[in-house]
């Protein structure tokens, strides 16, 4: 299946973020066109091009900007989640340096949409570069007129904030972030209320994602039927995608849902020195992971659910021959616990359980019994935690043990060797590189 370069189109130019070369290349059309159109005609035309929410969830971007209430004299607010901290995950990043003003354009077009003259941009903070890029991009939208009050004479007020986060993995979810945006810890809240209701500053709020909110200008410059051209039925469309991990060329390859792992693995140079896929993950380290004979499973939310793992944030890493199994969920759930914010008892405290039974089988003391004890104590997790942390924290180890059980065994009596090394599972490229097929 070939390349599609749309968001990454012209990340060979070097000032691709200025907005000069950005409407050179026909950027601040859509938006322009979207200020003509009824704001509901807008939020249909999302419905009807099927475009999923990329942070992970997959929910239909248009149905969510449709549970908005109108008419209820509150402020309306859009959040873009930009707090991208899944393990392994690397494409909302490189979007905002590489093509901030896509994602302002998206913007402009979703509070549109949506009655909305407010919207933060929640950066996590241990990226200042971006939040930098996001920055400057933001100035030089308000010089052009494209933000402030009356845009274009269209009646359209808006203020975007660039809002740089205090780096926990928790702000990652919805609610969460709204707290922190608030001021407040981050912790999610309890549903119902959803933030299309009640949200930030108890007011409707849309949370949608640097990815999906980039792909709107697209779509509306170019019309539903162009977009519903890519990808499958169910899953359609254009797909940024980060591949890492024990691969000769890690980076940002952006092609149709439904393209196969098999397929992006050849786009990312094969595995390095010729070995073998021992296993990888669809999106980020928070799904299942799924074996070498998955390979030729179509990357898409159903084809994926099918095959026992899900699509998630749409950045998968693989791993190579070399890889203990034990020691990368080990590494994976130590992950978890250090996040885990402590609300709910069972990812509060199943996440310790889990971490530190596995850190028994990397010393060779573990229990025979731990090996079917951490599936009961995940499914105690899975599905019962406040957020999606817990789940997230539940998945790995099940799929792990009843794919590598004799290497968990081993592991009971034998300590893993030290001198695999947990950080070369993620392997994420220094600089930001030219996506294949970028238009020259």
């Amino acid at each position: 299946m070939p390349l599609t370069p749309v968001i990454t189109a012209n990340w060979d130019d070097p000032e691709s973020f200025k907005l000069a070369n950005y409407e050179r290349a026909g950027g601040y059309v859509a938006f322009k066109k979207a200020l003509k159109t009824d704001p509901d005609d807008v939020i249909q035309t999302v419905k009807d091009s099927g475009l999923r929410g990329r942070g992970g969830a997959g929910f239909p971007t248009g149905l969510k900007w449709g549970f908005v209430p109108q008419g209820d004299d509150k402020p309306h607010y859009l959040v873009v989640n930009a707090d991208e901290s899944e393990p392994g995950a690397c494409k909302d990043i490189p979007i905002m340096i590489a093509n901030p003003h896509a994602l302002i354009e998206g913007i402009i077009i979703a509070t549109w949409a949506i009655r909305a003259s407010h919207a933060f941009i929640y950066v996590r903070g241990e990226v200042p570069f971006p939040i930098r890029r996001l920055e400057a991009a933001v100035a030089e939208a308000e010089a052009a007129g494209y933000l402030g009050d009356n845009i274009l004479g269209s009646g359209h007020n808006l203020k975007v904030v660039v809002h740089g986060g205090a780096g926990a993995y928790i702000c990652g979810e919805e609610t969460a972030l709204l707290d922190s945006l608030e001021g407040k810890r981050g912790q999610p809240r309890l549903k119902p209320p959803f933030p299309a209701v009640a949200g930030l500053y108890a007011s409707p709020t849309v949370v949608n994602n640097v990815e999906t909110i980039a792909s709107v200008p697209y779509i509306l410059k170019n019309g539903v039927h162009w977009y519903r051209e890519m990808g499958t039925e169910k899953s359609p469309g254009f797909k940024v995608w980060a591949v890492s991990g024990h691969v000769n060329n890690p980076g940002i390859y952006e092609a149709p849902l439904g393209i196969t792992m098999g397929e992006l693995l050849d786009y990312a140079g094969g595995m390095r020195d010729g070995r073998d896929v021992k296993f990888w993950l669809p999106g980020g380290s928070s799904v299942p992971l799924l074996l070498k004979d998955h390979l030729d499973t179509p990357m898409t939310y159903e084809a994926l659910v099918e095959a026992g793992s899900m699509l998630g944030t749409g950045t998968p890493m693989l791993f190579d021959d070399t890889t203990s199994v034990v020691k990368a969920i080990s590494r994976w759930l130590e992950f978890y616990r250090a996040e885990s914010c402590g609300k709910c008892t069972p990812c509060r405290e199943g996440t310790y359980w889990i971490s530190g039974s596995l850190d028994q089988f990397e010393s060779g003391a573990g229990d025979k019994q731990m090996l079917d004890g951490l599936t009961e104590i995940s499914n105690q997790i899975f599905g019962r935690s406040f957020c999606a942390l817990g789940d997230a924290a539940a998945t790995p180890y099940p799929p792990a043990v009843a794919a590598f059980r004799s290497e968990f065994e081993a592991a009971l009596t034998q300590p893993v060797d030290d001198a695999f090394d947990p950080v070369q599972t993620m392997i994420i490229p220094a600089t930001l590189p030219t996506p294949a097929g970028a238009a020259s």
